[in-house]
């Protein structure tokens, strides 16, 4: 039975998930995804949290994909596959859904759901070292038309189909090269990290409209949304402030508000 937990720390306007499974490379088991969906749930509540960084514990492994010897008993059978892809489900969608920028720092093996995660994420980079495979065509295992259409809007169909269709496993420059990640970083963690602090900086208000925005180009039904987002941009003390500190020349100091 895995041991493994998900674990939450929030500080500077950063919340860091950390995937903590090492004995098992991180894989997830039942009791990790739904735990990643209350975290990714709190830190949507959180109003002082503007970026998430989801990370691995160590550098071996980001996510090495589902907790396999758990399957007989908690994905076998109608119902025990319904909650376990329900959580699954409520774990990437939280993610994809969340209101502010995330990042995927990639370290390591990076199967099967660990490529749901971080497909799922704004923003990716492996280190030099990582690994990454979609292995589900060599379990038997079907995926679902949201992890597919998630998969192709960010990669493509041709890319995502050849990931998917081959189980081959590929390093940190082919999957760069087939859109999984931005690109290959020495010292991700470092690395993301820094980019979080970036991301925080800015206004927390904009960025939560772009997000919007950018799902709205797949989802037609959420444009609605984009447009109450952008104006509450524009009635926000945050456009009085950044156009103050252009004036003054100096760093803006957003709130949020």
């Amino acid at each position: 039975m895995s041991m493994g937990d998900v674990h939450y720390a929030a500080r500077a306007g950063i919340a860091t998930l950390t995937i903590a499974n090492e004995a098992r490379r991180n894989a997830m088991s039942l009791a990790m995804w739904e735990r990643l969906a209350d975290h990714l749930q709190a830190a949507e509540e959180d109003a002082a949290v503007r970026v998430v960084v989801l990370r691995g514990a160590g550098e071996q492994a980001f996510v090495s994909g589902a907790d396999i010897s758990e399957f007989d008993a908690q994905r076998s059978g109608a119902a025990a596959v319904a909650r376990y892809n329900g959580a699954v489900d409520r774990a990437q969608g939280g993610l994809q859904r969340l209101r502010c920028p995330t990042i995927a720092a990639i370290s390591g093996v990076c199967y099967g759901g660990g490529i749901g995660l971080a497909l799922a994420c704004d923003l990716r980079y492996a280190a030099p070292g990582a690994r990454f495979c979609m292995p589900a065509g060599r379990l038997g295992l079907g995926y679902g038309l949201d992890a597919l259409a998630r998969m192709s809007a960010v990669m493509g169909v041709a890319a995502a189909s050849e990931l998917f269709y081959t189980a081959r496993v590929y390093d940190a420059e082919g999957a760069a090269r087939l859109g999984l990640v931005h690109a290959v970083q020495d010292r991700v963690f470092d690395w993301a990290d820094a980019l979080a602090a970036d991301i925080a900086a800015n206004a927390p208000l904009t960025l939560a409209a772009a997000k919007l925005g950018f799902r709205a180009i797949l989802d037609p039904a959420a444009r609605i949304d984009v447009q109450a987002a952008v104006e509450q941009c524009f009635a926000s003390q945050d456009y009085e402030e950044g156009r103050r500190a252009f004036r003054e020349k100096r760093k803006p100091r957003f709130t949020g508000r």
